[in-house]
Formats: C-alpha cells, structure tokens, sequence
C-alpha cells in the first residue's frame, strides 16, 4: 500500500458532504416541502458562510490562498490537461479551484434570492423567483461538472477522490507534484 497523507481536514470534508446534502434536499423538495426546502437553503447559505470564514482561517488546504490561481494559471492547467501534460496536485487543481468558487457563488445566490422570497419586499416578485430556478438549474449543471471533473481527474492521475474525500487522505505527493 502507498504512503498516505492527510489533505482534507473534518472540517472541509463535512462542509462538503453537507453542502451536497443540502442541495439535493433543496432540489427535490422545491415543489413539494416547503418548509424543507427552506431549511436546506438556510443550511447550505450557513455553510457557505461558514466555509468562506474557513477559506481564510483554515486549515492549510482549506485556505482560499493555497488554490485559488491567477486566471493564467488556470488557463495554463487547462492547456497542459488538454496536452495530457497537468500535474497532480495534491489540493484542488486550478480548474477545481474555479468550480469551488463557482459552486459556492452559486449556492450563496441561490440561498439569497429564497431568503428574498421571503420578505415582504420581495414576496410574489417574479424576477426574484426567475432568478431563483435559473440559478439552481445552472448549478445543477455545475454539480454535474463538478462530478465529470471528479471522475477525469480520479482516473487521470489514479487516485479515487471521492475516496479522499471521505477519508481526508490522498496519495503521498511525488517529486513532480504540486504539494
């Protein structure tokens, strides 16, 4: 068995699975549960909050400064993916870096405009409803990226990273790697 290394603490890894959960309760009590689906939304707009707190103050592959890359470098990886020249990296690639932030833009819009919904100078608006099922289809769409993504990296470099992300742990960097 090869060395392994812890990557995703506690904290990132029930942030995720919560934020996950959170969604999908929201997405298939829409219509059906209306106290329901505003708890999910409340949970994951909390969540969101609390992992930008962590993306700050976190542990070392929590911290936004540890993935989030310059648009050229994201542009770069993406060349080198397509070459089937991209490095592994042992926190989240540029790319998954960008869908981090996109999914959690996303999901705290969302969480916005249902909480608009609810208030006397939004309640009935349209736009605000639009917006609301606009945002949540487009991230579904995004989730299925996410998933896709998941997956092509998982074989790319081997590893299973639903797996690690479990688990916490992932292969032990090699020399070429980016720890």
């Amino acid at each position: 068995m090869s060395a392994t290394v812890n990557v995703w603490d506690p904290y990132v890894r029930v942030f995720h699975w919560a934020l996950a959960a959170s969604f999908a309760v929201a997405w298939l009590t829409a219509d059906e549960l209306k106290d329901v689906h505003e708890f999910a939304g409340y949970a994951a707009g909390a969540l969101v909050a609390c992992r930008l707190v962590m993306g700050f103050a976190g542990s070392r592959y929590a911290r936004f400064s540890q993935f989030v890359r310059s648009p050229a470098a994201v542009l770069s990886y993406a060349r080198d993916m397509i070459g089937n020249r991209d490095r592994r990296y042992l926190g989240h690639n540029p790319l998954g870096a960008v869908m981090v932030l996109i999914l959690m833009a996303g999901m705290a819009a969302i969480a916005l405009t249902g909480w608009m919904q609810t208030t006397d100078a939004y309640w009935g608006v349209e736009w605000v409803e639009d917006v609301h099922e606009t945002l949540a289809d487009l991230l579904l769409l995004c989730v299925g990226l996410h998933l896709a993504g998941v997956l092509v990296e998982s074989l790319r470099h081997h590893e299973n990273l639903v797996k690690a992300m479990l688990t916490g742990r992932k292969r032990a960097p090699m020399p070429d790697d980016i720890a």
